[in-house]
C-alpha cells in the first residue's frame, strides 16, 4: 500500500464524511485514518482507486467463496438481465432454488427468501416466538445475528444475565427478553433454561464466525441440541456465515445436528444481497400468508440474487473436491507458519484467523483477552505488504477457490514477516 498523505481514497473519504454517517455504509469499513476505496476486483484480488493491488482475505466478509467476479456467477446474472431484475411477483427461480436448499438441509422442509442475513435472523426469532407462544430468547455471548434490536445485547457477566442494550435507540424493555450464555458451556445453558421457562428459542452460530472462527468443543453442539429439546426450546442455527462455507449443508451436516430453524445468507446469493430462513413444516406454516406470523419484503426472492445463488450452489454441488481443496489450502498455510509464540492460528475449512492469544479462544471472553494493539500493528503491516485482512481481531478471514498456490505462498510469507 502506498503511504502518501494525499490519495484518491482519502479525498473520497473526506467528501463521504460530509454526506454519510462516519463516511461509510457499515461501521466495519471505517478504517483509520481512512478506508481504501475499491475500483474493481477479480479472483482473489482487489484493486483500489489509488492503484494498489491487494490479495483479499476478507472476501466481502464471506459471500465470495468462488472469488470476485466469478465467471459462472457473472454469466447467470447477465443471462437474467435480459429477462428483468425485479418483478414484484413470484418467479420460477424461487421453487427451483428452494428445492436445492431444502434438499441440502435435513431439518428443513420449507424455506422463505429474504434480502439479508439480518432479516433472516429477525424473522426466525419472530417465528419462534409465534410458534411457541413464549417471549424470551437466548443467544451466545459474542454471537452476532445482525443489527436488529432483539440481538443487540451487551455481553453479560453470568449465565442468567438479563439483556442490556448494546446500542442507543434499543429499548431496554425489549432486550430484557434476550438472555445470554457463554459458548462451549452447556452447563450454563442447562442452568438458564431450568431457571427460566419462558424461552422460545436459542439462536446460535454453530461456529462463532463474527469473532472467530471459535470452534465448538467435542459434543458441545450435540449437548445444546439435547438440552434445548429437553426444555421444549427451539434451536435456531444461524448459518449465515457457515452455510455452504463449511460444506454442503453447512455446520449442521458437518456436526450431525438437526436444528428446528436455520438462517442463511452470504454464499447463497453468490455475492448479491440475499437471506433465507427455513425449518420444520409445522413451524414454517405459521408464516404469512399461510399463518399469523407476518414477514414481507419488496426485494425478497429477487431474480438477480436467486440466479447468482443458484449458479454458485450448483457449482459447489458439481465439484466434489471443492471443499477438500479449500481445507487443504488453510492447512498448508497453518503448517507453513511453524511455531506460534505470540498467538494461535485457528482454522476450519476455508475460515481462518490468527489470534494474538497464546491458546485458541473457546468463547467470547477469551477472544476479548487477545492483544488488539498487537493485532492493529500486524494488520497495518499486512496491508503495507499487500494483504487485505478484515480490520479487526474479531472477524474471520476467508479464502476462496480463486486463491492460488502462489497466493498462499505470498500469504505465508506475509504472516512470517508481519507477525
Amino acid at each position: 500500500m502506498k503511504n502518501s498523505k494525499s490519495s484518491t481514497s482519502s479525498d473520497l473519504f473526506e467528501v463521504a464524511k460530509t454526506l454519510m454517517p462516519g463516511g461509510v455504509s457499515s461501521p466495519v469499513r471505517a478504517i483509520k485514518p481512512y478506508p481504501f476505496y475499491t475500483a474493481h476486483a477479480s479472483g482473489s484480488y482487489l484493486t483500489t482507486v489509488d492503484g494498489d493491488t491487494l490479495l483479499d482475505c476478507c472476501m466481502a466478509y464471506g459471500p465470495l467463496i468462488l472469488g470476485h467476479a466469478a465467471p459462472q456467477v457473472r454469466q447467470a446474472v447477465e443471462a437474467q438481465l435480459d429477462y428483468g431484475w425485479l418483478y414484484g411477483t413470484p418467479s420460477p427461480l424461487e421453487p427451483e432454488f428452494a428445492k436445492i436448499i431444502i434438499g441440502d438441509h435435513t431439518g428443513m422442509d420449507m424455506v422463505r427468501f429474504v434480502s439479508s442475513g439480518s432479516e433472516a435472523t429477525m424473522a426466525a426469532i419472530r417465528l419462534a416466538r409465534g410458534f411457541t407462544g413464549k417471549q424470551d430468547i437466548v443467544k451466545i455471548e459474542g454471537g452476532f445475528h445482525g443489527a436488529h434490536d432483539a440481538v443487540l445485547v451487551k455481553a453479560g457477566s453470568g449465565a442468567t444475565t438479563m439483556g442490556v442494550p448494546d446500542s442507543a435507540g434499543v429499548l431496554a424493555d425489549l432486550v430484557k427478553h434476550t438472555r445470554q450464555v457463554p459458548y462451549n458451556d452447556p452447563e450454563a445453558l442447562e442452568t438458564l433454561l431450568t431457571a427460566h421457562t419462558d424461552v422460545a428459542a436459542l439462536i446460535i452460530e454453530p461456529v462463532l464466525g463474527n469473532i472467530g472462527p471459535v470452534l465448538p468443543e467435542k459434543n458441545y453442539l450435540k449437548d445444546v441440541r439435547e438440552i434445548t429439546k429437553a426444555h421444549d426450546v427451539l434451536l435456531i442455527f444461524d448459518e449465515v456465515i457457515t452455510g455452504y462455507r463449511l460444506g454442503i449443508g453447512g455446520a449442521q451436516v458437518m456436526y450431525g445436528i438437526k436444528p428446528d430453524l436455520t438462517t442463511l445468507g452470504k454464499i447463497i446469493g453468490g455475492g448479491l444481497p440475499i437471506g433465507a430462513f427455513g425449518g420444520h413444516k409445522e413451524i414454517m406454516q405459521l408464516i404469512a400468508p399461510q399463518g399469523p406470523v407476518y414477514q414481507a419484503g419488496t426485494f425478497s426472492g429477487n431474480p438477480l440474487s436467486l440466479s447468482a445463488g443458484i449458479a454458485t450452489i450448483r457449482y459447489l454441488h458439481d465439484n466434489q473436491m471443492f471443499y477438500h481443496e479449500l481445507d487443504a489450502k488453510t492447512r498448508a498455510l497453518e503448517e507453513s507458519l511453524g511455531p506460534q509464540e505470540n498467538g494461535s492460528f485457528v482454522r476450519l475449512g476455508s475460515m481462518f484467523k490468527y489470534f494474538f492469544r497464546t491458546t485458541p479462544p473457546k468463547n467470547y471472553r477469551e477472544v476479548k483477552e487477545c492483544d488488539t494493539i498487537a493485532f492493529g500493528r500486524f494488520w497495518k503491516r499486512m496491508l503495507d505488504y499487500g494483504i487485505f485482512l478484515p480490520p479487526s481481531q474479531f472477524e474471520t478471514n476467508f479464502i476462496s477457490s480463486a486463491h492460488s498456490d502462489q497466493d498462499l505462498t505470498t500469504l505465508s510469507q506475509a504472516y512470517t514477516q508481519c507477525r
